[in-house]
């Protein structure tokens, strides 16, 4: 595997040639898309935990990860990885989508009188 280290940035291309790589080197193959898709679901209750602590009215236990940078990569590399076993190029996904939210919503959010002003 490079070192990531010293690479500046990382495209989702390659973000999911990475994650295909580790899973060869050292993870044997994929786990079953459905087993991820609910590794997934814990990955964001995870990061849902850490937000709620974070940002919410509750607290951390002692010990708790409250890392929420590393439960979002968590739920970043699952993702990735049900986009490589399923043939999904998210690269070009996100661009169609960035697409249909434009063309969508392109005066819905400015019209939007919850969102003019501040929280």
């Amino acid at each position: 595997m490079e070192n990531l280290s010293e690479k500046k940035e990382i495209t989702l291309n390659e973000a999911q040639q990475l994650v295909d790589n580790w899973i060869k080197e050292y993870g044997v193959r994929y786990f079953s898309e459905l087993t991820n898709m609910v590794v997934l679901t814990e990955e964001v209750g995870e990061l849902a935990r850490v937000m709620a602590r974070t940002y919410g009215d509750q607290s951390f236990k002692s010990g708790e990860n409250t890392r929420l940078g590393d439960e979002m990569a968590d739920v970043l590399w699952v993702l990735l990885c049900l986009a490589n076993q399923t043939g999904v190029n998210l690269t070009e996904e996100l661009k169609k989508n960035i697409q249909k939210k434009t063309t969508r919503d392109k005066d819905r959010h400015k019209e939007n009188k919850k969102l003019s002003t501040a929280p």
